[in-house]
């Protein structure tokens, strides 16, 4: 059985979403803004949570921190739901946005689910596996309340995929892209799933 309640939550503002060089995709820091963000995220968290699923990165941590604060007897575990990393980190290290713009274009014209871009990145077939393991390990926690921090893309790959049951092919790929960036995740914002929302 689905949580009653999940809270998918992307973390604050980062280094790299304000235009500043990348240091590491799972490395990057937040901003002074993404920190507030994080605090405003947890205010909002009015009653105990059963649960407290955060992504490995470091934005997803910190963006956690305060909801770890405020309900310290929560449990917290660290699951697979990064960024999906299309681009090799090594070579993104030192760019910023603006230089990493052509690549990220020529990979979503390419389209292929299986391409890796470096030993450090992830194919699209990848992602969705992971997206699907997410679903299945969701579904069992029973009801409750259950939040999730981590990344824009991820979660909503999850809410766009549920209903194509995490297939991997290359018009889905396409499809998947063009309903990212035509509604992406602001950061701190809170997408709320009821257990009838779940598919």
């Amino acid at each position: 059985m689905p949580p009653a309640l999940t809270w998918l939550v992307r973390h604050g503002q980062s280094a790299s979403n304000a235009g500043l060089p990348a240091v590491g995709h799972a490395e990057t820091p937040l901003t002074a803004l993404g920190q507030q963000q994080a605090r405003e995220v947890a205010r909002r968290v009015d009653r105990r949570p059963d649960l407290l699923i955060v992504s490995p990165f470091l934005r997803a941590q910190d963006t956690a921190g305060p909801i770890r604060e405020r309900w310290p007897d929560t449990p917290c575990e660290v699951w697979p739901i990064g960024e999906l990393t299309y681009l090799s980190p090594a070579r993104c290290r030192g760019t910023t946005p603006d230089i990493r713009r052509p690549w990220i274009e020529a990979y979503w014209h390419r389209c292929d689910p299986d391409y890796l871009d470096g030993p450090d990145a992830e194919s699209f077939g990848a992602f969705m596996g992971r997206l699907g393991d997410f679903h299945r390990r969701l579904s069992t926690l029973g009801s409750g309340f259950v939040i999730a921090v981590g990344h824009g893309q991820f979660f909503r790959a999850y809410l766009w995929g549920r209903d194509k049951d995490f297939a991997v092919a290359p018009q889905w790929m396409r499809a998947y892209r063009l309903a990212e960036t035509a509604q992406p995740m602001a950061n701190g914002e809170i997408i709320e799933l009821k257990d009838a929302d779940r598919g």
